[in-house]
């Protein structure tokens, strides 16, 4: 099972705001961008790419079979 995903926000005491992602994977975090700079009157200026940005979602499989019964 994976993790909700979240966002951490920092703010520092000179007033530098950071934030990282949690769990959301691939290039989904990228879509977390421009909402935090809307919601925060602010621009990147810088980014970087987190482990999760190279996970993959875990994908479950379920077969049916039919079994005999005895």
């Amino acid at each position: 099972m994976t993790e909700r995903p979240r966002i951490v926000i920092t703010v520092s005491s000179s007033g530098e705001v950071s934030a990282e992602t949690h769990d959301i994977l691939g290039d989904q975090c990228l879509d977390y961008v421009a909402v935090l700079e809307d919601l925060l009157a602010a621009r990147a200026v810088h980014s970087a790419f987190t482990a999760d940005h190279a996970r993959t979602p875990a994908v479950l499989r379920q077969e049916n079979h039919d079994v005999e019964r005895a």
